[in-house]
């Protein structure tokens, strides 16, 4: 198994700018890279993860300690939990988005294609891979691998899943990595690659949970709050960009000739209006660094933003992330 490097960690720290006796959510707690940075620059880290292996991994790295306190839920729980755990809110919270090095180095997990295993993918309780696969009709699949994978052989692979499916049951991540790899691809990627995420994150409806996140974020923060986002693929890093132009209402109009954009009043204030790329020297080290994106902006004193469903639509989510399909299957069991 491979080491875990916390990814653009001095970065990350710097934007907390973490002052002893803050309260900061590690939101995507993992492997605890950044919980041990955080609680060691003097902070008391609430660190989030609905993966109970990694919450058992973390209680046995920081038993005994009073300034670790892991809440084994997802992320979008941050608003009630810091509202038990913190007076007058959180000083900070980091988010380190996607699948993590620990799940992907498991092949009993099934994240990865390079590995065989069962077709799980789960990152905590509800239906696997292999359920999805199984049950989802060819136009859903296709409708998967289209919005969360950018998957330009979305209906190919859905119409070859179907015909493989009726002939035996796809259980295992070879399986369907070979099914995908039987398929004509021309790019340098593996062909397995993008309907392997698409259907990590319909499964795990990781967009959802961002989108809950960060609206629970702006809840929990203090006036003063700092936010950090780590992103590594274009479908979060649009989510979280948005998110941060609508909620300091740095969205203007472009023209004079366009309807006038309804004007907010700020709950965040960007840090900077670029994303913050890990260093040259990071990135030949750590290949999972390559792809990282750091976002942050700080709280203000206004109330929450009416996050309506149009405001939601313009944080440029796939539709599928408010569709019937991700609602009543992140809600089966």
């Amino acid at each position: 198994m491979s080491p875990h490097i916390p990814v653009m960690l001095p970065e990350v720290l710097e934007g907390l700018e973490i002052a002893g006796g803050d309260v900061v959510a590690d939101a995507t707690f993992g492997a605890g890279g950044y919980t041990a940075a955080i609680a060691e620059a003097g902070a008391k880290v609430l660190g989030f993860d609905r993966d109970p292996t990694a919450i058992a991994a973390g209680r046995e790295r920081f038993a005994g300690r009073n300034d670790v306190v892991l809440i084994p839920r997802s992320f979008d729980a941050i608003a009630e939990e810091a509202a038990q755990h913190s007076e007058d809110g959180l000083d900070g919270a980091v988010f380190d988005l996607g699948v993590s090095s620990m799940q992907l180095d498991q092949s009993a997990r099934g994240f990865s294609f390079q590995k065989d295993g069962p077709l799980d993918m789960r990152m905590g309780e509800g239906p696997s891979a292999a359920e999805a696969v199984a049950e989802l009709s060819q136009d859903e699949l296709k409708q998967i691998f289209w919005q969360y994978g950018e998957e330009r052989r979305a209906g190919q692979l859905a119409a070859a899943i179907v015909r493989e499916r009726q002939k035996a049951p796809i259980e295992s991540t070879l399986q369907l990595a070979r099914l995908a790899g039987e398929q004509r691809a021309t790019e340098k990627i593996h062909p397995a690659t993008r309907m392997f995420q698409a259907l990590r994150i319909f499964v795990n409806d990781e967009l959802g949970q961002l989108v809950r996140a960060l609206r629970g974020a702006e809840q929990a923060l203090k006036t003063g709050g700092r936010l950090v986002v780590v992103t590594f693929h274009s479908l979060e890093d649009r989510i979280v960009k948005r998110f941060l132009t609508l909620a300091s209402a740095s969205e203007g109009n472009s023209s004079r000739h366009l309807p006038e954009v309804e004007q907010l009043e700020p709950s965040f204030t960007l840090r900077s209006r670029k994303a913050v790329l890990a260093s040259k020297e990071e990135a030949a080290e750590n290949p999972r660094a390559r792809s990282a994106k750091l976002r942050a902006a700080t709280r203000t004193s206004a109330a929450p933003l009416a996050w309506t469903e149009d405001r939601l639509f313009k944080l440029g989510a796939p539709r599928l992330v408010f569709s019937d399909l991700q609602t009543e299957w992140s809600h089966s069991s």
